[in-house]
C-alpha cells in the first residue's frame, strides 16, 4: 500500500489511515508498520507529525524492536528529543531487547537536546552489552561526548581505529572547535589524512564565531571542497561583525562561481541591508528573489521576515506594512518587526493597534515584542499604557523584565516627570548592566531639576564601577540648571582630580 515513505506528505499518508480502517486492514502489522515508517519519515523535525505517529504507534498490539526504533528515530529528529527517552523507558517495560540501532537514535537524541547524563548512561549500557565495538556506535559515542558530553572520553574513543574514521575525527574537531579549544581543532584538522567538506566548515565557522575573519577567509580560500554552507558561513560571519562590504563581496564572488543562494544566503545578506541601511541593495535581493523559480510557490515564512525587516528598518515602514497584510502565514518575529518599526518611525498610535490585534489573534508575544511595546509608549509618552503594558508582560505572559524592558519604562517615566516612580522601579528591579539605566535617570533629573534624585542616581553609577565624564557632566547640568555654582566647580574639581576631560562633540556626515 505504502510504496515511498519519503514521497508522501502527512495529509496523502491520512487519507490512507482512513481507507486502512474502512477495509479492515487497521489491526495488520505490515500495513501498520509500513505506515508508522512512512509517518517518521515525513516528520521533517515537524512535532505534529511525531504526534500522529504517536496515534498510529498506538494502535499497535505488539510492536516489534522495528517499530520501537523507528519512534526513537522520529523523535531524535524531531524538535523535542528528550521525548526519545520515553520511548526507550516504554520498550524495556515491554521486554523488548534493543540492539545497535537503539543507542544510534538514542544517542542522536541526547547530542541534540545536550543531556549529558542521559548520553553518559547509554554509553555505559552499551559498553554492557557490546555494542562499542560497533564503528557506527563508536561514531555516535565520540559525537555525543565531542559535541556536550566528556571531551577526554571523546578523544579517549577517538585514539585507535577511530583516527582513520573521517567521521570521528569530524566530530572531535567540532566539539573543539565549538568549546573554543582552537589550537587542538587546528591541529587535528591539519593532521587530517582527509578533510571532507564538512570539517572545511567547521573550522571556517570556529574563526568566524571568534571575530578572526582573516584566518577564516583563509581556511575558506584553501578549502579544496565547498558548498553553499561554506559561503553562507562566510556571509554571515562578515554580517555579525559588521563588515557588511566584505559580506557583498562575498555573495558576488559565489555567484560569479555559479552557486546559487538558498534561503540562509538570502537572510544574512538582507541582514546585512537592515543594519547597514542599504534598502536599495535589499530591493535588489527582493526583486532577485521574486523573478527566481523557487519562489513560484510564494516565499517562505522566514525569507518575509527578513523582508519586512529589512524595509522596517531602512525607512520603508510603507512597504514593510503592505508586505505584513499580504502574508497568509504570521509569526510572533512577523508581528515584532512591524510593531518595533513603527514604533522606531514615530507611528506610536499605528503600533500600540498592531500589538492589540496580535493579542486578539492569540500569538504569544515574548520578550522583543514587548521591548517594542514599551519603546513605543516611551517615545509616544503614553505613561499609562506603558505602566499597563509593563505589568501585562509580568502578570499575564510570566515574562522576567530585562534591561531593555526596564530601560524603556525608567525613560518613559523619566520624560514625564515621574522620577520617583522610576527610580523605585530600577531598585526594586536587579538586571545587569543597569548603570545605563541609571545614566539615563540622571539625564531626566537634569530635565526636571531634580538635585537630590541626580545625587542618588550618580552614587549608583560610581557604586557600579561605571565612571565616565559625561557622568560629571550631567550631574554639573542639573546643578548649574538651578543656580548651584558652587556645586558646578566642585564637580569640575573631581573631575580633574581623576583625570578626566569631557569628550569633544563632533558631527557625522
Amino acid at each position: 500500500m505504502i510504496r515511498r515513505p519519503l514521497r508522501r506528505s502527512l495529509r496523502h499518508l491520512k487519507r490512507l489511515h482512513g481507507c486502512m480502517v474502512v477495509q479492515g486492514f487497521n489491526s495488520h502489522g505490515k500495513p501498520l508498520r509500513d505506515l508508522l515508517l512512512s509517518v517518521v519519515s515525513s516528520s521533517s523535525g515537524r512535532e505534529i507529525n511525531m504526534d500522529y505517529a504517536n496515534k498510529v504507534f498506538a494502535q499497535i498490539a505488539v510492536p516489534d524492536l522495528f517499530m520501537w526504533n523507528t519512534m526513537l528515530q522520529g523523535f531524535a529528529r524531531s524538535s523535542h528529543p528528550m521525548r526519545a527517552f520515553s520511548v526507550y523507558s516504554r520498550m524495556l517495560r515491554a521486554n523488548v531487547s534493543p540492539d545497535v540501532y537503539t543507542f544510534l537514535f538514542l544517542l542522536k537524541a541526547s547530542s541534540k537536546s545536550s543531556a549529558a547524563a542521559a548520553g553518559a548512561q547509554f554509553h555505559a549500557v552499551c559498553t554492557k552489552l557490546g555494542f562499542d565495538s560497533d564503528a557506527f556506535v563508536r561514531n555516535s559515542l565520540i559525537n555525543f561526548h565531542a559535541s556536550c558530553g566528556d571531551l577526554t572520553v571523546a578523544m579517549a574513543l577517538f585514539d585507535g581505529p577511530a583516527r582513520r574514521d573521517v567521521v570521528a575525527r569530524t566530530a572531535v574537531i567540532r566539539g573543539h572547535a565549538t568549546r573554543g579549544d582552537l589550537t587542538v581543532a587546528r591541529q587535528l584538522f591539519d593532521e587530517s589524512p582527509c578533510r571532507d567538506v564538512v570539517s572545511w566548515n567547521i573550522m571556517i565557522a570556529a574563526y568566524s564565531a571568534r571575530g578572526e575573519m582573516d584566518k577564516a577567509r583563509e581556511m575558506f580560500d584553501a578549502a579544496t571542497d565547498r558548498d553553499v554552507i561554506s559561503w553562507n558561513t562566510m556571509i554571515a560571519g562578515y554580517v555579525q561583525r559588521g563588515l557588511h562590504g566584505h559580506a557583498m563581496e562575498v555573495y558576488e564572488e559565489m555567484r560569479a562561481e555559479g552557486w546559487q543562494p538558498d534561503e540562509a544566503t538570502i537572510v544574512s545578506l538582507l541582514s546585512s541591508c537592515s543594519l547597514s541601511g542599504s534598502l536599495d541593495l535589499g530591493q535588489r535581493i527582493h526583486y532577485s528573489i521574486l523573478e527566481s523559480s523557487s519562489s513560484r510557490a510564494g516565499l517562505s515564512l522566514l525569507l518575509n521576515n527578513a523582508l519586512i525587516g529589512m524595509y522596517a528598518k531602512c525607512g520603508r515602514i510603507d512597504k514593510a506594512l503592505e508586505m505584513f497584510e499580504r502574508m497568509s502565514e504570521r509569526d510572533v518575529w512577523t508581528w515584532n518587526s512591524v510593531i518595533g518599526g513603527l514604533a522606531f518611525h514615530g507611528r506610536i498610535a499605528q503600533s500600540i493597534t498592531l500589538f492589540e490585534q496580535m493579542r486578539a489573534t492569540k500569538v504569544l508575544p515574548n520578550d522583543i515584542t514587548f521591548v517594542a511595546v514599551l519603546s513605543a509608549c516611551s517615545h509616544g509618552g503614553m505613561v499609562d499604557e506603558g505602566r499597563r503594558y509593563f505589568s501585562l508582560m509580568r502578570n499575564e505572559y510570566r515574562i522576567e523584565p530585562n534591561i531593555k524592558h526596564v530601560g524603556c519604562v525608567a525613560d518613559m517615566l523619566g520624560r514625564a516627570g515621574f522620577l520617583a516612580e522610576a527610580f523605585e522601579i530600577v531598585e526594586s528591579m536587579k538586571v545587569e548592566g543597569s548603570g545605563i539605566v541609571w545614566r539615563s535617570l540622571l539625564g531626566a533629573c537634569r530635565v526636571h531639576g531634580d538635585i537630590e534624585l541626580a545625587e542618588y542616581a550618580r552614587r549608583k553609577i560610581i557604586e557600579m564601577h561605571e565612571d565616565s565624564s559625561g557622568d560629571y557632566v550631567l550631574l554639573s547640568n542639573v546643578y548649574a540648571s538651578t543656580g548651584k555654582w558652587r556645586c558646578v566647580e566642585a564637580v569640575r574639581r573631581s573631575m580633574d582630580q581623576k583625570g578626566l576631560r569631557k569628550a569633544a562633540g563632533h558631527t557625522l556626515v
